[in-house]
């Protein structure tokens, strides 16, 4: 009697698409607004560190001078503030997940050795044009105060002098 219950549902399944899915021959779908991972696009990064700022977990960090980029996913909540506050938009959050691996460790990604390069030719011509413009602002400093003086020290007998008649 048992057998007699089971047997419909045994026959409709039987005829029908199977339930689950072909999991290693086609990848997941998943769902639209569900939350995946961080990645990033490390050379397009500026290092201003406002992902860091701005992330509740404290998950991220960034070194300005060795060029990296590091993220603790196990502290990351995958909240997304930190790409949508990204000025070069070289963080996205991406559905799905990232391979499990076999220790907790922090993911640390680097900037390419032309990239830091580049960068530092900046860096440099920065401080080159800003040590330029700081010497020009002193020099026009040195000339209106040696003007301002020269003015006073020719006022000054000229003055006394119409004083005196």
């Amino acid at each position: 009697m048992a057998i007699m219950k089971f047997a419909p549902e045994a026959l409709k399944n039987l005829f029908s698409k199977p339930v689950t899915t072909s999991y290693p021959a086609k990848p997941a779908e998943y769902p639209e607004r569900s939350r995946g991972h961080i990645d990033i696009v490390i050379d397009e990064c500026i290092s201003c560190g406002m992902c860091v700022r701005v992330c509740p977990s404290s998950a991220l960090s960034v070194d300005r001078e060795k060029g990296t980029w590091t993220i603790n996913r196990y502290d990351c909540i995958v909240c997304g503030f930190c790409a949508e506050k990204c000025p070069k938009k070289c963080l996205s959050v991406n559905p799905g997940y990232q391979t499990p691996g076999g220790e907790k460790m922090e993911a640390v990604y680097t900037k390419s050795p032309e990239v830091l390069a580049a960068e530092a030719a900046k860096r440099k011509e920065a401080a080159e044009k800003a040590a330029a413009a700081a010497k020009a602002k002193a020099e026009a400093a040195a000339k209106a105060k040696a003007e301002a003086e020269a003015q006073a020290a020719g006022a000054t007998p000229v003055a006394e002098a119409a004083k005196t008649e």
